[in-house]
């Protein structure tokens, strides 16, 4: 039982180690979007929108 709890253990990823002032996800760049128009888009299109597309739908 020890030796299989141990191989659990190595395969998780130490976050600690990559994470230098406590945040999981970068800073904001401060654009905003209209997300729920911006899914539907790419729903209709059946796929994810390209940076063109994706201004089209900034807030300003």
């Amino acid at each position: 039982m020890l030796a299989v709890a141990r191989k659990l253990y190595e395969d998780v990823v130490d976050l600690e180690q990559y994470a230098d002032d406590g945040r999981l996800t970068e800073p904001s760049d401060g654009k905003r979007y209209d997300w729920r128009k911006m899914i539907d888009k790419a729903e209709k299109l059946g796929r994810p929108l390209n940076n063109i597309e994706t201004e089209r739908y900034r807030i300003k």
